[in-house]
């Protein structure tokens, strides 16, 4: 069904999203196997997100990335890079092929998100904490261009122990910028631990972005009809941007990967990857 068909009809969409993902899946499980390292965790538990915002929101074009009133995505927790890799692929912004050029030497498709060589990634990033700044900074260009086009950001729970991003948190709202919305992928973990051991006082989270006055919403990340649903509310919400706080699993969609903090950045090697595959199939 062509997308402009998908996004009238909210069921065939959400169906189409539990199909995709699966694919999606599968496709981060291969190109991580076949570079040998790469970031799992974090991949898994936003291909629902990213996924759900470029079928369902989005205002872009393939074939014309640097289209001027194209709405920006920034994927700040840049390790996540392969899950963004994969949609762009879906969506022709490269051949699927290239997926396979992950992390080696040359490739486009760098182990952090990199604007420069690649088609469809508005923001180098990667050092955590700085892109929601990045974000912000666009979201008010557009303001200053007759808001021409929404931004959109995606944090991590473990990145938001960074100042910088209270610092945006703070000011976004001082500036009114509706046309900014955070997607932050709460899934639990950050590098070999989970957040609530390195840092328990982040919660309560949404209670802090609200103190801050933004408009949040809080949602199940892996459930589609939630994530549309909080897409609309922030599209509607005026005045001040909204935070998306999505509940998520680190490695979700393969059993022995979730909220396993050992894939965080380690590679499943083939026969690993292989049998993830092989799960994610077996429940289509």
């Amino acid at each position: 069904m062509p997308l402009a068909d998908l996004r009238r009809d909210r069921r065939a969409l959400v169906e189409h999203l539990r199909r995709v993902t699966a694919d999606l899946r599968v496709e981060i499980l291969q190109m991580l196997a076949e570079a040998k390292s790469g970031h799992p965790g974090a991949s898994l538990s936003s291909i629902d997100l990213i996924a759900s915002l470029f079928y369902s929101k989005l205002r872009h074009r393939p074939s014309e990335p640097r289209w001027p009133d194209r709405d920006r995505f920034v994927l700040s927790k840049g390790h996540a890079v392969p899950a963004l890799y994969a949609v762009l692929a879906h969506f022709d912004y490269f051949g699927r092929d290239e997926l396979r050029t992950l992390r080696k030497m040359g490739t486009r498709l760098q182990g952090h998100a990199c604007n420069r060589y690649t088609p469809g990634v508005e923001a180098s990033t990667g050092s955590l904490g700085q892109g929601l700044s990045i974000a912000q900074g666009m979201a008010l260009a557009s303001r200053l261009d007759g808001d021409r086009f929404r931004v959109y950001c995606m944090i991590g729970d473990g990145e938001s122990q960074a100042g910088q991003i209270w610092e945006a948190a703070m000011s976004a709202p001082k500036f009114g910028l509706d046309n900014l919305c955070v997607l932050a992928d709460y899934n639990q973990g950050q590098n070999d631990r989970l957040v609530k051991e390195v840092m328990p006082t982040l919660e309560p989270a949404a209670d802090k972005w609200r103190a801050f006055n933004w408009h949040v919403v809080e949602i199940d990340g892996h459930d589609f009809p939630q994530i549309l649903d909080a897409l609309d509310e922030a599209e509607r919400t005026k005045g001040r941007p909204t935070l998306v706080l999505a509940r998520t699993v680190k490695g979700k969609g393969v059993s022995f990967m979730e909220l396993d903090m050992k894939w965080h950045g380690i590679a499943p090697n083939r026969e690993e990857a292989d049998r993830a595959i092989a799960e994610i199939r077996g429940r289509r």
